[in-house]
């Protein structure tokens, strides 16, 4: 008998950082929710309403992954993490949100090109965050995000 397929599913998105209690202090200003707060700052884990954000000092991180801790990337990495609005007000405070925690503007709110509305910002790591809000994919009561068939 074969045993049946996983289900696929992204369940935690981790993001090396360089200063532990900084990170925490950036995520919980953001009004994300620390959980697991056993794990002090060895490891600290968000609930974003479905994935889970965990933040892990860099250097171990990259250990773990067997990635070379030099020459450290900087920059871009090729990927962004988003954060879904219902609305155009709601891009800006979230921009705004994160600004006076400490991150950094990356790109101001403006309308995109399919419709939508959008803008970036850098937490204290350089990882790059979208607030947007975009035609077709709802935002529930739920905070989970709501795509078409």
């Amino acid at each position: 008998m074969e045993a049946a397929a996983p289900v696929p599913r992204l369940t935690v998105i981790t993001l090396g950082v360089g200063d532990m209690s900084r990170s925490i202090a950036f995520y919980e200003a953001l009004g994300f929710a620390r959980r697991f707060r056993a794990t002090g700052e060895a490891v600290a884990f968000f609930d974003t309403g479905r994935p889970v954000l965990a933040l892990f000092p860099w250097d171990q991180l990259a250990q773990d992954a067997t990635i070379p801790e030099n020459p450290r990337p900087q920059g871009f990495r090729g990927m962004t993490l988003a954060w879904n609005c219902r609305s155009r007000e709601e891009v800006d405070a979230v921009l705004d949100l994160a600004i006076s925690k400490g991150a950094s503007l990356l790109r101001p709110a403006h309308d995109t090109d399919h419709g939508g509305y959008s803008g970036y910002f850098a937490d204290p790591d350089g990882h790059a965050w979208e607030a947007v809000v975009a035609p077709n994919i709802d935002v529930g009561e739920d905070r989970r995000v709501h795509l078409p068939d």
